[in-house]
Order: structure tokens, then sequence, then C-alpha cells
């Protein structure tokens, strides 16, 4: 298991090289413009986060564009606005596909037309509803992927799944012992995301310890390691 995350520590280095302060925020162009798709879209993200810490981890964030509307929104939890007396939870317009700090993202949920409509006010509710605006926590949680995982578990037309290196999704808001999945297709059991257990139809199995998550999709045939994320299959799609 040593040599196994070494390797993967190696593969993931490239994340700490660049400086935050000037690296690139441009769209990655992943998500369709608004000018070109009147539905409404929900797609989730997940980045390599900054520095040090993406050797680890990966951040995630969620965009919204209701029906006809002309931009998007993008929610998410932001550590540092914590630190100055802010609301770490952001809901703003903006790209909803911006390299994160240079970090090119990955799309882990794409949702369009009526289910995009279903969910948006589902999500927003969620969003509100967040119980920790007073805290943040790198590791275990809670943090931004906390943040994510609680709206996904909120909204079941996403049935998304994040990244396995997307640490702080296993923390169970209100220090609940159990629930349901991420994808709302399985259960999940979990002690502060450091120790758990997750069985679905679409995470596979998952096992967590010291917030790392190691598991195997079976659905879509894949590995789930700490550091690297996924290795194999794309997860389905919703």
């Amino acid at each position: 298991m040593t040599r196994t995350l070494f390797l993967t520590a190696l593969l993931a280095a490239p994340a700490c090289a660049r400086d935050w302060r000037t690296a690139d925020r441009s769209s990655a162009k992943i998500a369709p413009a608004p000018s070109a798709e009147p539905r409404a879209v929900v797609q989730v993200y997940a980045a390599r986060t900054v520095r040090w810490r993406g050797w680890f981890a990966v951040h995630t964030w969620i965009a919204v564009k209701e029906k006809d509307a002309s931009s998007y929104e993008v929610l998410q939890v932001v550590g540092w606005r914590l630190r100055r007396g802010l609301n770490p939870v952001v809901d703003e317009p903006g790209e909803p596909d911006r390299l994160w700090y240079g970090e090119r993202p990955e799309l882990v949920c794409d949702l369009r037309g009526e289910p995009a409509e279903t969910a948006i006010p589902k999500i927003r509710k969620a969003a509100a509803a967040y119980p920790y605006t007073d805290s943040y926590r790198a590791w275990p949680g809670p943090n931004s992927n906390t943040f994510t995982s609680f709206v996904l578990r909120s909204t079941p037309e996403l049935r998304a799944v994040l990244p396995p290196n997307a640490i702080g999704r296993d923390w169970l808001v209100r220090g609940r012992l159990c629930g349901r999945s991420e994808s709302g297709t399985g259960v999940q059991l979990s002690l502060l995301g450091l120790l758990g257990l997750t069985v679905g139809a679409r995470e596979g199995l998952e096992v967590q310890f010291l917030g790392l998550c190691f598991g195997v999709d079976l659905l879509r045939p894949a590995l789930k390691l700490p550091l690297v994320g996924r290795l194999g299959m794309r997860p389905a799609a919703p």
C-alpha cells in the first residue's frame, strides 16, 4: 500500500507546481454556451485543488442555468471566505467550467432539460440549508466537497458520485453515522469521514480509511484510489 500511495503521489505532483496567484482561470470550454443551449442545465465539476492540497484532493462545485437564461450561476464553498468573516457558501454568476487556478476541471455530472429544471430548485434549497457555514476543514471535513456532496444527496435527479479523491465528501452532516449514498442508489456508513463503508449501484464498493477512499466500481469497471482518483471506465451518465 505504501508503494501504491507513493506512485500515485508522483502522478498528482504537477497539481502543486503552479503559483495560484498567477494561474489561469479561463473557461475550459466544456459547458455549452447559453445561446447554444436554451434548456436548463446542471453540471458538477471537480478539479485539483491548489498548492500542497492538490497532491491529495480535488475541489468540486455545481453550475446551474435556468431555462432560457443568458448566464450560469456557480455554487460552491470557498474556505478562505470564512477566514475573512464571510459566508463560505458562494452562489454567484460565473463561468461554469473555469480552470481551478490552472487545473482543468473534470465534468462529473451533466443534466439538461426537464430533469435539470426539476433539480435546480432543490439545489438552491440544499445550498441555503447547508449546515456548516461557520466551519471549514480541509481534512477530513466539512469542506467544499462536503457541500457538493450534501447538495447531491438532496437532489435525487443528479444521481452523481464525486471522485474518490474529493476528500470531505464522506462527511455525513449533523453527526450522522449512516445515510443514503451520494447517488441515492445505496447506503453509507461513516464516522466523521474518517472510517466508513459505502455500497451502491453507482458507487460500487468503497472503503474509507482516514479520509482516503479505496474501492471498485462494478457497474462501470474501475478502481478508486486515493490521490489519483478513478482508474478505469468513466462513471455512468445520470
